[in-house]
């Protein structure tokens, strides 16, 4: 009976996956890339990662259960403003979405940060930044990779460089000084 479960399983396993590779269709497109000019960018801004209070914009959503503080294993969802200047008041550039989590063991306080920097102004305007890479808490100055983009920032490489321009440390609350070196190229949307 189990037997005969299993094989009927598989069948329609196959079935469905046959049926919907069916369905897919593909368009291959040719862009050369020597046409299009790659260009750097530099951006300059302020994160704010506030962890406490009536808005918080840092939430802790997992933590191992014998642990009461932020420590190793805990993991915070984000979606932090970017501003033109260190004030929260000053102009809003974008947002950062996404969690990092502290993946150090040791007191070397390292996170691993994945998040996309999504940018509401300018010419910039509906384009991202994506980050994915370790986060020295303990160095002055922080270098994470930029792994891809969309928008203006499409196919996009190279590196930002954080730095902690105020903490407070009664209320967790964080703004570090973005400095990003962005390789992209100027590709148009194909559909």
């Amino acid at each position: 009976m189990a037997c005969k479960l299993s094989i009927l399983l598989l069948i329609f396993s196959l079935t469905f996956f046959i049926i919907t590779q069916a369905h897919l269709s593909e368009k291959s497109f040719n862009i050369n890339l020597a046409k299009n000019t790659q260009k750097l960018t530099k951006l300059h801004f302020y994160f704010h990662d506030i962890p406490n209070g009536n808005n918080p914009t840092a939430v802790i959503i997992a933590r191992p259960a014998n642990q009461t503080t932020i420590g190793f294993g805990t993991l915070v969802m984000i979606d932090d403003p970017l501003t033109e200047g260190p004030e929260l008041s000053s102009k809003l550039v974008g947002r950062a979405q996404g969690l990092y989590g502290e993946s150090s063991q040791g007191k070397s306080g390292s996170l691993l940060m994945t998040i996309t920097l999504s940018f509401t102004q300018g010419k910039y305007n509906g384009s991202s930044i994506s980050i994915l890479g370790r986060y020295r808490v303990v160095e002055t100055v922080r270098e994470m990779p930029i792994v891809g983009g969309t928008g203006v920032f499409r196919l996009a490489r190279g590196y930002a460089l954080a730095k902690t321009y105020q903490y407070d440390v009664k209320t967790g609350a964080a703004i570090s000084e973005y400095n990003l070196f962005v390789l992209h190229y100027d590709i148009p949307l194909v559909e």
